[in-house]
């Protein structure tokens, strides 16, 4: 048997054995999830504050006689709301893991900006920012908005990303 072959039945057999770890895949939990703690006064209600902005109301947006037209302008056919170019910014985790009782259409979740939650939603995760951070949480950043806050969007404006964060920042009180 050649070198290469034993090297690759080697990677192989680490790979079944479990002595090489798979990268985790994080789940995108659903704004529902986020707001069982994140919508107490108490605690800054940054629930209450996501549902006063267009990112909760993006996925419905698509459904707009306004959304029908960019989409002919741009060359989509069919509904907006079912086109890939259009969910990848107006929904959360489109393309990715989705747990269970997930909903897309309730729009940017969360988890756009903050990432996948399945592993840092406990409360024992989510009281240290070291173990969150491992869980997948992100903090967001200009770059992470411009993700979908960029040229390639057919209705772009110019993005002023210290006006913008203004307008969504939810405070984290403890």
């Amino acid at each position: 048997m050649s070198a290469k072959k034993l090297a690759l039945l080697a990677v192989m057999a680490l790979f079944v054995s479990g002595s090489v770890a798979a990268e985790a895949v994080h789940k995108y939990v659903g704004v529902k999830k986020c707001s069982m703690c994140h919508k107490s006064e108490a605690k800054g209600n940054q629930f209450g504050q996501w549902q006063s902005t267009g990112h909760a109301k993006a996925y419905g947006t698509l459904a707009s006689p306004e959304a029908l037209e960019t989409a002919k302008r741009v060359g989509l056919a069919g509904d907006p709301q079912k086109a890939p170019e259009c969910l990848k910014c107006h929904t959360t985790g489109y393309g990715g893991e989705q747990a269970e009782g997930f909903i897309a259409s309730e729009g940017v979740q969360c988890e756009t900006c903050h990432g996948a939650g399945s592993d840092y939603l406990s409360l024992s995760v989510m009281k240290s920012r070291e173990k969150s951070i491992a869980g997948g949480l992100i903090m967001p950043t200009k770059e992470v908005c411009e993700k979908c806050h960029n040229k390639d969007n057919p209705n772009y404006k110019e993005f002023n990303y210290d006006e913008a964060v203004k307008k969504i920042t939810h405070p984290a009180k403890k």
